[in-house]
């Protein structure tokens, strides 16, 4: 029951709590960009999440097994070298050449995919297709692994797989969420008499700025959460 309730907080912080865009305000490009119509904002907020859950398990594999210091594989190769098996090799400069390069395949695949089975979807993108390569929330879900697999204090603090990916999934699950309630808001809003010079873009961060005090309200969900369980 325990692990079951780290793995719960760690998807409702991630989804709701500390939303990458409303929270920490990180994919704020196709945020503005792509939630223009409710279909297209929904289907890249699954891409997106897709996206997001094969970098966080590549970025875990490649973190934990490689560019940590004292990773299994590069300690392996150091003393195949002759190295002294005393020398703790820390590859962590390495993480985000290997992270930017994982989201760029990961985007790679999805694209094709998109372009060959959703033709429609994918001329309706365009140009923020294959941007999601420099969003920077599926970068920032990467950092945040990196942080809790390299920069553990302790190696029982230290994240697995499991939370890699539930974390990266609701990353992306809430970003889909944000974007599709933005897209829903802005098609009301096509039929409002917005103020000229707010419209556009400025309605937008308007709009962007409230549904972030709006997901406010589910600050200390996580400690209702805990405490309900614990009972």
């Amino acid at each position: 029951m325990e692990y079951l309730m780290e793995l719960l907080l760690i998807a409702v912080g991630a989804a709701l709590i500390n939303n990458f865009v409303l929270h920490y305000f990180v994919g704020i490009c196709p945020f503005i960009g792509v939630s223009r119509n409710v279909s297209m904002a929904f289907g890249m907020g699954c891409a997106v999440t897709f996206v997001v859950s094969i970098a966080g398990f590549l970025s875990w594999f490649f973190t934990y097994f490689v560019t940590r210091p004292g990773a299994p594989v590069s300690s392996w190769v150091w003393s195949m070298a002759g190295g002294s098996p005393e020398t703790v090799v820390d590859l962590g400069v390495l993480n985000y050449i290997i992270y930017i390069f994982v989201i760029a395949s990961s985007v790679q695949f999805v694209e094709m995919y998109v372009r060959k089975f959703f033709p429609p979807l994918y001329k309706a993108f365009g140009v923020f297709l294959p941007l999601i390569t420099t969003n920077c929330a599926i970068l920032f879900a990467c950092l945040e692994i990196m942080k809790h697999v390299a920069g553990a204090e302790t190696p029982a603090a230290m994240w697995g797989l499991d939370k890699a990916l539930t974390m990266s999934v609701a990353g992306g699950v809430g970003f889909a969420i944000a974007i599709t309630l933005m897209a829903g808001i802005r098609e009301e809003l096509d039929s409002c008499d917005v103020p000229r010079s707010l419209k556009g873009a400025g309605i937008a961060f308007i709009v962007a700025g409230i549904l972030a005090m709006a997901f406010m309200g589910f600050t200390g969900v996580d400690r209702g959460l805990e405490a309900w369980m614990s009972k």
